[in-house]
């Protein structure tokens, strides 16, 4: 029983850390439900989490605004489709370049959460 507390408890605390340190890259309301995923993940998957690299959404934010008419935030992101679109069309001249700068942050966080979901599978 005192084993099974302890593990718990090194568990509990490995969640804490990881929450700690990344919980910038994720919106609000998945922070709850990821720290319940990673508390019930077997302790051999849990650090393989510590090799996943996420993406700042302040930093795609600053690509976006110097940048976003090349479409380099979305490729910092890893969304390659929408940003050979936003390079081939100059940003939709300026337009979709503009948007991108109220929208790129939460579509960092959501890769991120995607890239995270993946490796939870």
């Amino acid at each position: 029983m005192e084993h099974e507390s302890r593990a718990a408890g090194d568990r509990g605390a490995r969640v804490q850390t990881f929450m700690m340190a990344n919980a910038n890259y994720f919106e609000g309301d998945q922070v709850a439900f990821l720290r319940e995923r990673l508390y019930n993940l077997p302790d051999d998957r849990f650090t393989m989490l510590g090799a996943l690299r996420f993406k700042s959404a302040g930093t795609a934010l600053a690509l976006s605004i110097l940048f976003g008419w090349l479409g380099i935030d979305r490729f910092y992101i890893g969304d390659t489709g929408m940003g050979l679109g936003k390079l081939f069309t100059l940003g939709g001249c300026g337009i979709w370049a503009f948007v991108d700068w109220f929208l790129i942050s939460r579509a960092a966080r959501r890769k991120n959460y995607e890239k995270l979901q993946a490796a939870l599978l």
